[in-house]
């Protein structure tokens, strides 16, 4: 968790900020680390006060200087802080209110430095990451009356600049013709699975040898080194794509020639991040059920300090020698890899308090049952209904005056359980609808 060791000198009139941050991010740490109970808004809300108080301070000390200084200690502290409450919002169902955006944010940001660093990525990567904007600023937009203007300032800066950077990555591939852009996308599948066949426990030559097959296939189709469409015309803006193409087939051979071995002086940083991808590749399986967004903040954190370590975009060893081509793209990968993890478990996370969780999921696992039934043709008689109908009696007995307690409390995401509660009885009803009708 700790910042990084090169810091920009501290103000002498940000220490007594910087003090009460600390205290402040040891107590949102704290409240992450404990898992013996549920996590309560009236846990989070106070100590995030407190942060956008320090953070309204510092503005005031800094009002006269330059934005675009380095940050220092204070800064990253203070990131920590924001990341933090961000994932404890998600943690109790506050996923549209302003402050849950900024691990999002942050996380999209990772994501678009890297494909741009990159140099190929597909039209899905920047569908998802424009409609995950939309939703952001909306978030941000409600929260105008409810929230800290220092954080809202803070959270449009940052979409300011996925925004920007998006839009420049969505003019490279705007270039590209219907028929390239097909090809194109065929391309980055080849090189990402090629990435990810290396980095498997067992290395498979033959899943390779599959993957350029389809680069045969490709180089086949183009007519004097050229792709051309259904006419035999040469497309236009096709430079990206030929040496896209170049760049599968030298990843492939090097992939082929190193049979998975990492080189040993990158073996250490290599099982780092090979642990970090397994671990949220699990997580993405098991989510609805194990997931507490706020045990992404390790991942992230061991993620950020492994990115920020390199060398003018280079892994250096020890010495300070860069990386091979081999440990440089496979080091990348893995870090890549995680990142879109850690966004696809962000996107995916349910405004539902974690207390309220294993009610929601097994009326989703509910839902799930009765629509695979309605959709194989119903059952024959009410009574196979009885198990499910059971259940959500069961369900629906928790609420008191309509609302599900824990304790004493009223977790967030009552709305969310209700109305999936309500489309469980609904199909129930539909089913049993459907039997009577038989009858007659």
């Amino acid at each position: 968790m700790e910042s990084p060791a090169i810091q920009t000198p501290l103000d002498p009139k940000e220490q007594p900020i910087l003090e009460s941050v600390l205290r402040i991010r040891d107590a949102l740490y704290l409240l992450k680390q404990d898992k013996s109970s549920y996590i309560r808004s009236r846990d989070v809300l106070p100590l995030y006060e407190e942060v956008t108080e320090e953070v309204e301070k510092l503005n005031a000390v800094r009002k006269d200087q330059n934005r675009r200084l380095a940050h220092n200690r204070l800064d990253y502290v203070l990131d920590d802080c924001f990341q933090l409450i961000s994932l404890l919002f998600l943690t109790v169902g506050r996923n549209n209110e302003a402050p849950a955006v900024y691990s999002l944010a942050a996380t999209v940001q990772r994501l678009l430095d890297h494909l741009e660093e990159a140099g190929f990525y597909s039209a899905k990567d920047l569908s998802s990451i424009t409609t995950t904007l939309v939703e952001m600023r909306e978030t941000i937009e409600r929260g105008k009356e409810a929230h800290s203007p220092a954080l809202l300032t803070l959270l449009e800066s940052r979409l300011d600049k996925c925004q920007i950077k998006l839009e420049k990555l969505q003019k490279e591939l705007a270039k590209l013709s219907h028929e390239l852009a097909s090809t194109h996308e065929t391309l980055v599948s080849v090189l990402r699975s090629t990435a990810a066949v290396n980095t498997r426990s067992k290395f498979s030559a033959s899943e390779v040898n599959g993957l350029r097959d389809q680069l045969k296939k490709i180089e086949d189709s183009m007519k004097d080194g050229n792709f051309v469409d259904a006419n035999g015309t040469i497309l236009d803006n096709q430079d990206e794509v030929k040496l896209l193409l170049h760049r599968c087939w030298r990843w492939t051979e090097i992939v082929l020639e190193r049979e998975g071995k990492i080189d040993e002086r990158f073996r250490e940083q290599y099982e780092r991040l090979l642990d970090i991808r397994n671990q949220l590749d699990r997580l993405s399986v098991t989510q609805a059920w194990s997931l507490r967004e706020t045990d992404l903040f390790v991942y992230q954190r061991k993620l950020d300090r492994v990115d920020e370590a390199r060398v003018n975009g280079n892994f250096v060893d020890a010495e300070g020698k860069p990386a091979d081509l081999h440990a440089q793209r496979t080091l990348l990968y893995l870090i890549r890899r995680s990142y879109a993890y850690i966004y696809a478990l962000l996107i995916s996370s349910e405004p539902v308090s974690e207390a309220l969780l294993p009610v929601y999921n097994q009326l989703q696992t509910l839902r799930r049952c009765l629509f695979e039934v309605k959709e194989s043709g119903g059952v024959s008689n009410s009574r196979e209904l009885y198990p499910y109908s059971m259940k959500l009696n069961s369900i629906d007995n928790m609420r008191v005056d309509g609302k599900f307690y824990i304790g004493n409390d009223i977790p967030e995401g009552q709305g969310g359980v209700n109305a999936l509660l309500a489309e469980c009885y609904d199909l129930v009803w539909e089913l049993r609808a459907a039997v009577a009708d038989d009858k007659e």
